[in-house]
Formats: structure tokens, C-alpha cells, sequence
């Protein structure tokens, strides 16, 4: 059920959004980056997309790509990939580290929702969000499955959360 003022955020909110991926892989290459292309596609339905990148689990050239999308005004920047729990899995606390503020609220739900569809193996479902430089970024796992899991949840609400990061 909305709330007024959930009601009222998505009126003063605009659908004029810039949105970039950034796929995260040692092996993929932009040709078969089924997540990273599934992602362009439904930010193209609604949305106005910068650009789909794939690069290596490599923290500074994350951070660097970011910086990149930030500086060419993106205003949400979804990655996938790189959430694992190998060594060269460095997303989260990637990401982690540069937010200004974390939204919580996407990793609980993203792995609760998880739960539903796979049982106790959304335990290594690692997802985060947050805002950093007024830009919001959310960090997803890389299966094509868990990509469709987390743009159901995001999707639609990101006018609401880029308003209130823009502010």
C-alpha cells in the first residue's frame, strides 16, 4: 500500500534519468554479457542509457569507471558481477567504500527475494546500494536470473530514489 507521501515523492519526480552499466568479469566479454545487455534493454524502456561497459574484477578500474560515469552525469549506475566470495570478487566492498550514503534497504530485499525463488543459497546473494556524488549505484550478482530479480525491485522506483539523492 503507498503512503501520501511515497504518492507525492513519485509526482515530483522526474523519468529523466541517465543509467549505465558496468558488468564486472575476467571472462565475459560485452558480446555475452547476457546481464549487462538484459539490463540496457529494460533501462531503455523507460530510461536514457550512457553506456554498457565490461571490465575486469579490478578495484581501481571500477572505481575509475565509475568516476567516468559520474563526471558524464550519470544518475544511477547498476553493476553486475564481482559479488562472489573469491578473492577477485571486489565489487561490494568496492563500492562500499565510496558511498556517501547506503541504501540498505536493496541488499535486504534483493536477498529475501532471493530466498523465495532459490531457498538458502540467496545466503551468498551478495547486493548492495548506495549514493555517492549524488549519483545513485546498486550492485547486483551477475547471473542473468539474479539481474531479473534485481530490476524488478529497482526498476520502476528509481525516479523516487534518484529525487532524494539529487536533493
Amino acid at each position: 500500500m503507498e503512503s501520501k507521501t511515497t504518492k507525492q515523492h513519485h509526482n515530483e519526480s522526474s523519468n529523466d534519468i541517465l543509467c549505465g552499466v558496468i558488468t564486472l568479469s575476467d571472462t565475459k566479454t560485452k558480446e555475452d554479457d547476457l546481464s549487462g545487455q538484459y539490463l540496457e534493454e529494460e533501462i531503455k524502456k523507460r530510461y536514457s542509457f550512457n553506456s554498457r561497459i565490461v571490465i575486469p574484477d579490478e578495484k581501481s578500474e571500477l572505481a575509475a569507471t565509475i568516476e567516468d560515469m559520474i563526471d558524464a552525469h550519470v544518475d544511477v549506475i547498476l553493476t553486475t558481477g564481482g559479488t562472489g566470495l573469491d578473492m577477485r570478487d571486489i565489487t561490494i566492498e568496492t563500492v562500499e567504500g565510496l558511498f556517501d550514503k547506503k541504501i540498505d534497504g536493496f541488499g535486504e530485499i534483493f536477498r529475501h527475494q532471493s530466498y523465495l525463488e532459490i531457498g538458502s543459497g540467496a545466503l551468498l546473494s551478495r547486493a548492495t546500494a548506495g549514493v555517492y556524488k549524488k549519483s545513485c549505484i546498486f550492485s547486483m550478482p551477475g547471473s542473468p536470473n539474479a539481474v531479473k530479480t534485481a530490476s524488478k525491485i529497482i526498476i520502476d522506483e528509481l525516479p523516487h530514489i534518484v529525487h532524494h539523492a539529487q536533493k
